[in-house]
């Protein structure tokens, strides 16, 4: 049984990964701030679900608290989820994003130097490589053009890692998310939305002329990946976590509204700044040294998540 530090562990990704965590013996320390990125209801059930944790109302960035916990836990690993997210705020809100995935990071990195044997899980992000044509993309590609606050904060936190690790020995693996959906996803992620406008017949935003595309990986694959690195992380890597597919825009929103049985109504916009127009990932390190297998197709991934999201409509109803 391992001690594990879960930050953001009570969000989408966090409550998913600590609840796999939990189920397989680890004893599991979730530090969350319940912020207002979106409803804290949402994550305050999240965590009220995982009764096996220890969870720790507290922000990343005070550095008296991670010290304690550090302390009194003494963590074999860290898996690092806590961060300001999304492209499209961070264009409204650049030094908050700043402050909280920049300082934040460092201020564990700077606990995890006095345990050189903590492994050390950093989740990053698919939007690190900017716009580009060339797929899929790899984790040898040179990135030096990350196209928004969001993106750049990643990116930089993946060097401070590797400036952590070439100086302390700390063994870290930094992982590159890619469009991350299923169940318990943040209510303002395209799916999320969708969904509900579907079921409310309600139009779509609908941003550009469909063609966009986006590598959607469902977040047990993803939950698999993450566990997977922090049981081998050794060294430092950067791995891709995708499902090595892409979808368009347009085939999302059909997808959506087969899977919900009704026809979608658009509300069509330009495009966003900060989006980019392809995600691909290429994922054969991950398949290589983490055994990372991505096994749900995007259709049966969101048949899921909209029946999960219809029982928790109905419950909610019913309370």
């Amino acid at each position: 049984m391992a001690k594990i530090l879960v930050t953001g562990g009570a969000g989408f990704i966090g409550s998913h990964t600590s609840e796999r965590l939990l189920a397989r013996g680890d004893d599991v320390v979730v530090l969350d701030n319940f912020n207002d990125a979106y409803d804290p209801a949402i994550k305050r059930a999240n965590a009220a679900a995982l009764r096996k944790a220890t969870v720790v109302t507290g922000d990343i960035r005070d550095r008296e608290l991670v010290a304690r916990l550090f302390q009194e836990h003494r963590f074999d690993g860290v898996v690092h989820l806590a961060a300001m997210a999304g492209v499209r705020p961070s264009l409204l809100d650049p030094l908050h994003y700043e402050d909280v995935n920049m300082r934040g990071t460092i201020t564990l990195l700077e606990e995890a130097r006095k345990r050189p044997k903590l492994r050390f899980v950093f989740a990053s992000s698919s939007s690190v490589y900017g716009a580009r044509d060339k797929v899929p993309f790899s984790e040898r590609d040179d990135i030096p053009h990350p196209v928004s606050p969001y993106a750049a904060t990643k990116r930089a936190g993946e060097l401070m890692c590797y400036t952590y690790h070439h100086l302390y020995g700390i063994p870290i693996a930094c992982l590159r998310f890619f469009t991350v959906y299923g169940p318990r996803q943040r209510p303002e992620m395209a799916i999320a939305k969708f969904t509900k406008a579907l079921l409310e017949g309600q139009p779509i935003p609908f941003f550009g002329d469909g063609s966009t595309r986006r590598d959607y990986t469902y977040v047990d694959d993803i939950v698999d990946g993450v566990v997977a690195a922090l049981d081998r992380c050794a060294g430092y890597e950067i791995f891709n976590l995708g499902e090595s597919a892409t979808t368009s825009l347009s085939e999302l929103v059909e997808g959506l509204s087969k899977a919900v049985g009704v026809p979608a109504i658009l509300d069509r916009q330009p495009n966003q700044p900060g989006d980019v127009p392809l995600t691909c990932a290429d994922v054969s390190k991950a398949r290589a040294l983490l055994g990372y297998e991505p096994r749900t197709p995007v259709a049966v991934g969101l048949a899921r998540y909209v029946e999960w999201y219809r029982r928790t409509q109905t419950t909610a109803a019913r309370s």
